[in-house]
């Protein structure tokens, strides 16, 4: 008798949850509608109050490590990227674009954002060039700038922490952590955990 009652009140209870998730869900879905169509009426507003990003060209070389064609490929990226406008909006959604700039906007901050990305993305790969060859200095200037600009590539801060690190240079890493902790990213996690890691390693 009791195996029955006890099925009989799993089943009201699961319906129960169901049920309320179903109401959550369409709730969700209706609220979500709702921002999205608030925010395709936002009309363009100024981007003057953008973080706009300098790509960082006076700490590039362009004679260093010259016969290397990724280098080469590297630097060419930059250099067309200094001639766009860069702008990291990580974290930040298209309904959360428009409703902060206007719908008109979207477009072009997009545009803005696929730069940052690269941006980033090339600026890793220059650095650890730089670094792998044995150019440490230049390696950590793009490396600083990246975090500077709230990269959330992993291997940017981990390759930092490792020359904060052989310099003993530990308040350096705790600024590192610091700045993965306020990340808007969904990365950040992981790259706290990864700074954590490597700072208990000897």
């Amino acid at each position: 008798m009791f195996p029955f009652l006890a099925t009989i009140v799993f089943v009201i209870w699961l319906t129960y949850e169901l049920k309320k998730h179903d109401r959550i869900d369409t709730k969700a879905y209706a609220d979500f509608w709702e921002k999205e169509r608030e925010a395709n009426l936002v009309r363009k507003k100024s981007l003057d109050n953008l973080s706009y990003i300098k790509v960082p060209l006076e700490y590039i070389p362009k004679s260093l490590l010259s016969e290397d064609p990724d280098v080469s490929d590297c630097i060419s990226i930059l250099e067309h990227l200094s001639e766009r406008k860069i702008v990291n909006l990580t974290g930040y959604t298209n309904t959360d674009l428009k409703l902060e700039y206007g719908a008109p906007n979207l477009n072009i901050l997009m545009e803005y954002d696929e730069n940052y990305t690269l941006y980033a993305r090339t600026m890793n790969k220059l650095a650890h060039a730089y670094y792998d060859a044995g150019y440490e200095s230049n390696a950590r200037i793009l490396l600083e700038r990246c975090i500077e600009s709230n990269t959330d590539i992993k291997a940017t801060y981990l390759l930092l922490a490792q020359i904060y690190k052989k310099h003993q240079e530990t308040e350096k890493i705790d600024k590192l952590m610091e700045t993965a902790k306020n990340l808007p990213s969904v990365s950040k996690k992981s790259i706290i955990h990864a700074l954590e890691e490597y700072v208990r390693t000897d």
